[in-house]
């Protein structure tokens, strides 16, 4: 008992990918603020801003990527199935049309059919 890991269910929702995509990020914000901040050679780098921007830069990319993995959702399966799926409009109207003919031929039938 407790020595089995859960299981994830939907691997999309792990933690690991916004993780390593945010802390890359703030690696790059925080070398070019490093570097740029310095003003040249004869200042030292400004470790402290280079720092600073890490941490926006992380926290920021973190935020966003988890939102965006948490909002995700996949469709249901039954959305996929049936006749109204990836129809094209031509395909559409041109069964509109058939319809359209075979109920005006069945009114057609019923009144000749009730004034007969």
């Amino acid at each position: 008992m407790g020595s089995v890991e859960p299981q994830n269910p939907k691997p999309g929702s792990s933690i690991k990918f916004p993780l390593s995509f945010s802390f890359a990020m703030g690696a790059v914000a925080g070398l070019v603020t490093l570097v740029v901040s310095a003003g040249g050679t004869k200042h030292g780098l400004r470790w402290d801003l280079g720092g600073v921007a890490f941490g926006i830069a992380f926290v920021a990319t973190l935020l966003v990527a988890s939102l965006l993995v948490m909002g995700h959702k996949e469709n249901d399966p039954h959305l996929s199935e049936g006749s109204g799926v990836n129809l094209r409009s031509s395909d559409r109207m041109a069964q509109d049309k058939a319809d359209a003919a075979a109920k005006a031929a069945l009114d057609a039938d019923k009144t000749e059919g009730d004034t007969a």
